[in-house]
């Protein structure tokens, strides 16, 4: 079995496969021994991957996973079954190779725009098997704390579907101003991407995707957990 370990900016995410099985997925707060032990207890693990978009030390492996036979700790040196055509791949986060190697095992001859609507929002595009690059733009929660952080008197507002458009109120001139704005940003960027492409594929995923989903005036396919897809991918490949 297979332990996938997904190292974010405000969680950890584990999950096991059998296989292409996903068997069990949660998330934690603290990335310690007991804690993911205690998780995962009654599976025998067989291989596991840590990806991390936070610094982490070459070690980890050995002192969450003594017991385990085979760890890798993604890197942009990893085997993968892609290209990278990157200026500075060793800047490239590991949730956005992932994202782009689950994408890929699913539509593995067609141009894809992956977007990751995370803590930040990812655009990335993979096209006849080689990663092109991607932009990065602020996420949701970010767009409402630098409003309330970078001026005096704009609150902290939190996302809500319910605003008047345009806002009548500023907590609701804030709410239209980031949610229409990411959702204008969000189609744009499909519909430059996807301009004389015939096989093209929008994947959606992160944290915030189920709250923009509904959003979308493209097609999509929906896939929430396209990193951790992407992580078991990448371990049996490496693992080969």
């Amino acid at each position: 079995m297979n332990l996938i370990v997904d190292i974010g900016n405000t969680s950890i995410k584990l999950a096991v496969f059998d296989d292409n099985k996903k068997l069990f997925q949660t998330r934690i707060n603290e990335l310690s021994c007991e804690d993911i032990g205690k998780e995962v207890s009654g599976f025998k693990i067989e291989k596991a991957i840590i990806s991390s978009v936070r610094n982490i030390s070459p070690l980890l492996s050995e002192l969450l996973f003594p017991d385990i036979p085979f760890v890798h700790i993604l890197s942009y040196k990893s085997l993968l079954p892609f290209k990278i055509e990157y200026d500075t791949p060793e800047t490239l986060g590991t949730d956005r190779i992932a994202a782009v190697a689950g994408s890929f095992n699913l539509f593995p001859d067609s141009e894809i725009l992956i977007i990751d609507a995370g803590t930040a929002i990812t655009y990335d595009f993979l096209s006849s098997g080689s990663f092109r690059g991607g932009n990065i733009s602020p996420g949701l929660k970010m767009r409402f704390k630098a409003l309330n952080q970078f001026t005096d008197r704009l609150p902290l507002v939190s996302p809500s579907e319910s605003f008047t458009f345009p806002g009548q109120n500023t907590k609701d001139a804030i709410l239209a101003g980031v949610i229409t704005g990411v959702t204008y940003e969000i189609n744009e960027y499909i519909r430059t991407f996807e301009n004389k492409r015939t096989d093209f594929k929008v994947i959606l995923t992160g944290g915030d995707s189920e709250f923009f989903k509904g959003k979308i005036n493209h097609r999509i396919t929906y896939m929430p957990d396209i990193v951790i897809d992407g992580l078991n991918y990448i371990l049996d490949y490496n693992a080969k």
